[in-house]
């Protein structure tokens, strides 16, 4: 093959590539950088060099604020590469003793010192997620969690951010009837619904269902694919029963139909807890699937 026949060949592969990436248009789609804390430490441009190489452009962040030591980063510098490669900055992962009403200030505090840091990447969404279960002693237990959850989103809003549930396995908003009971007993003008669907699907709900009960207050969703497995504990999560976009049992293309009917326009974050192949085969695969399947349902 002579020099012009290669770069041909390479120019017709990367215009292939690209053409196969999502195409972030009435959705766009993120990654969460947890899923790297199961592998050899990398740089964090390592991260967002597989966000831009795969189509999945947005970042959740974990475990904030230690993931800038993690990493050994700057905002500023984050800021820089994030948009170097025309990647985003778009939520973080924001969790505390919400169930507590003695430390709800402090709660409150720090889920404005998250908002306060995303700021400085022109997000606007916090994901907010439940203390564990153990914490699930009752009644009470659940109302101060619900009403610390509407002082975030009260301060959220203040702030120009939205602030909504992220239900999860292991924690006090993980089965269908706390789903419902959370949103029943927050305020739909302040606290929105960020709902992960593999977590959906391992608590027994109908995942599409549910987005179409809660469509209303949906903000951002975790799309996620899952298998319940045998002999699996009931209150906890394993990550083994997370796979790759399209390798599960969740009806992705049913929860699409709900994004549709309300013309959703927002960030659909791929948050991974396994890449089987490595982070980069799996986002590839989850890319492969977007562009295939759900594209044709609503790009």
């Amino acid at each position: 093959m002579t020099r012009r026949q290669t770069l041909a060949f390479l120019t017709c592969s990367l215009a292939r590539g690209a053409g196969n990436l999502p195409k972030n248009q009435s959705v766009k789609w993120a990654l969460g950088s947890n899923l790297w804390n199961y592998f050899p430490r990398v740089p964090f441009t390592d991260i967002l060099d597989v966000m831009k190489d795969t189509g999945f452009i947005g970042i959740r962040l974990t475990q904030f604020p230690q993931i800038l030591k993690t990493y050994d980063i700057t905002a500023a510098q984050m800021q820089k590469e994030a948009s170097k490669r025309g990647c985003q900055i778009i939520t973080i992962s924001f969790n505390g003793p919400t169930h507590d009403p003695a430390r709800r200030s402090e709660v409150v505090a720090s889920a404005k010192t998250a908002m306060n840091f995303l700021k400085e990447f022109d997000a606007n969404h916090l994901v907010v997620f439940p203390p564990n279960r153990a914490n699930l002693t009752g009644e009470a237990a659940f109302k101060n969690m619900c009403q610390s959850f509407n002082e975030i989103g009260a301060a959220a809003r203040e702030m120009g951010f939205y602030a909504g549930l992220h239900n999860h396995m292991a924690e006090m908003v993980q089965n269908p009837d706390e789903i419902d009971r959370c949103m029943a007993m927050t305020d739909p003008k302040l606290f929105y619904f960020s709902p992960d669907t593999a977590h959906l699907y391992l608590a027994g709900c109908d995942v599409a269902k549910t987005l179409e009960k809660h469509k209303h207050r949906l903000m951002m969703v975790d799309y996620k694919d899952s298998n319940r497995l045998e002999n699996a504990k009931p209150d906890a999560f394993d990550r083994n029963s997370i796979f790759d976009l399209g390798d599960g049992e969740v009806d992705f293309p049913g929860c699409h139909h709900v994004l549709k009917s309300i013309a959703f326009k927002g960030w659909l974050v791929v948050d991974l807890d396994i890449a089987r192949q490595g982070p980069r085969a799996s986002y590839e695969r989850c890319g492969r699937y977007v562009v295939e399947k759900l594209e044709r349902v609503y790009a």
